[in-house]
């Protein structure tokens, strides 16, 4: 998914002020801006200046920039920006409990120092902190044990809290009843639409599983208009297009889809790589050069989506020639932040594309693609350890990754999984079964997370 840019609270009106009237300064207002329409590098310019000179509101901004690189390097740095600028801000507060919450592979420790850090801006009054709250306690309920987390929600929208609303929604969707609550839904959205623009791809969801048109060309409208008038920033802008894309949702609306994202493209980069897939999804919106004169301007914005969808493209030789090595360097760039271009490169590695079978490259990076939420990887893991794919035979490892990829929801997948287990003998399965446990632990339930976090707001 594609995550939501991140816009800090200004600095106070004396600050602003000040620097208003004094050409050359660092300018937060400039800087803000910047961030929202893509120019990541004069945000960093401008947010960087003033975090020097001790603006706590500027290094949030600034951390904020590295949390969005999603890097291992980049979050070890906003962590550390976010703790600069802890003393007496409940906004860092959250934003650092945020980071910790949703810290690929973080320990019980750090979970439990963001939950302290959230119910602290919490109880300060800052607004931000509540759904990455709701989020914490409810992908690892085994740390909050004693957490009622319905309760807690239900008695936050008593209280009338900001966002908690919202949370009510993270609730359907982490329990599976969203379908079941479409029209609250709708009620909790329409009347939250000026205050959280979350709700735009919300609604676009509930009008594209009840296929109401009206309802859908008016919440586009609407969409549009607020995004000219600078109401609506161009991320929710691109979520409701991947909405509407989605076929899974719904009969899906490409050309409406590519309507957004074309408006928003000049002054949002990321677009251009939505308009690459798009076209890739539906190849009728669009020709080959096209496409690839879309990946060409992500790549200039230096979006490692773009590497990721160029280094596919060269993988499957479809809409291009296949060129296994031209794949890898494309993937390569995009797997740090991309887990599904750490799938690819494993089926690079393990199906002897570049020549021969590189079995301990294919493993660690299907290994990352897992532990990140993709299923294919996990199934791929589990041939590799039951079928002897380059690597040696482990039954009990190919019982824990078939296990993990039966959420795939296909036949293959349940077809592989019966097999494995029927062949385990019990002390194998008991041993499949502790294994199991202590690596859903470790991913934290991470797919959960993917699904709900599309209500989320940074």
């Amino acid at each position: 998914m594609t995550m939501p840019l991140l816009r800090p609270a200004l600095l106070g009106l004396a600050v602003s002020a000040t620097l208003a009237g004094c050409a050359g300064l660092p300018d937060e207002r400039l800087a803000r801006e910047a961030l929202q329409n893509g120019d990541q590098q004069t945000a960093e310019l401008n947010f960087r200046q003033l975090a020097d000179m001790g603006y706590s509101d500027a290094q949030i901004g600034l951390a904020d920039i590295y949390a969005a690189g999603g890097q291992t390097q980049d979050l070890d740095a906003a962590e550390r920006i976010y703790r600069q600028a802890l003393d007496g801000s409940p906004r860092a507060e959250a934003r650092l409990g945020k980071l910790l919450a949703r810290k690929p592979g973080s320990s019980l420790a750090e979970r439990r120092e963001a939950a302290q850090l959230l119910e602290s801006a919490s109880r300060a009054g800052e607004p931000s902190a509540l759904l990455p709250l709701a989020e914490l306690y409810l992908f690892y309920p085994q740390d909050f044990p004693t957490m009622n987390v319905a309760q807690r929600i239900h008695d936050w929208r008593q209280e009338g809290r900001p966002q908690a609303e919202l949370a009510q929604i993270l609730l359907y969707r982490s329990e599976g009843s969203y379908d079941q609550h479409l029209a609250e839904i709708e009620r909790i959205c329409e009347q939250r639409l000026t205050q959280e623009e979350a709700c735009y791809a919300e609604l676009a969801e509930v009008y594209q599983k009840q296929n109401r048109e009206d309802a859908r060309q008016a919440l586009t409208e609407r969409l549009l208009a607020g995004y000219r008038a600078g109401r609506v920033s161009p991320n929710q802008v691109e979520a409701v297009a991947h909405v509407l894309s989605d076929a899974e949702l719904g009969q899906p609306q490409p050309q409406r889809a590519q309507e957004l994202l074309e408006v928003i493209a000049p002054d949002y980069p990321a677009a251009w790589v939505s308009l690459a897939r798009l076209l890739y999804d539906y190849p009728q919106q669009g020709d080959t050069e096209t496409l690839l004169g879309y990946l060409d301007k992500g790549r200039e914005a230096a979006l490692p989506r773009a590497e990721l969808l160029l280094g596919r493209l060269y993988y499957e030789g479809k809409l291009l020639p296949q060129e296994p090595h031209k794949a890898e360097e494309h993937l390569r760039k995009a797997a740090p932040s991309e887990p599904s271009a750490n799938y690819y490169l494993g089926q690079l590695y393990l199906r002897g594309y570049l020549g021969e079978v590189y079995a301990q490259k294919a493993l660690d990076h299907l290994l990352s693609a897992a532990r990140a939420g993709q299923l294919s990887a996990d199934f791929a893991l589990a041939q590799m350890y039951s079928q002897s794919r380059g690597i040696k035979p482990n039954p009990v490892n190919a019982y824990v990754f078939s296990q993990l990829a039966l959420p795939r929801q296909t036949p293959q997948a349940q077809e592989l999984a019966d097999s494995i287990a029927q062949n385990l003998t019990p002390a194998q399965l008991a041993e499949g079964q502790r294994l199991l446990r202590e690596e859903r632990q470790v991913r934290g339930n991470v797919l959960q997370q993917q699904a709900a976090l599309q209500v989320s707001q940074p």
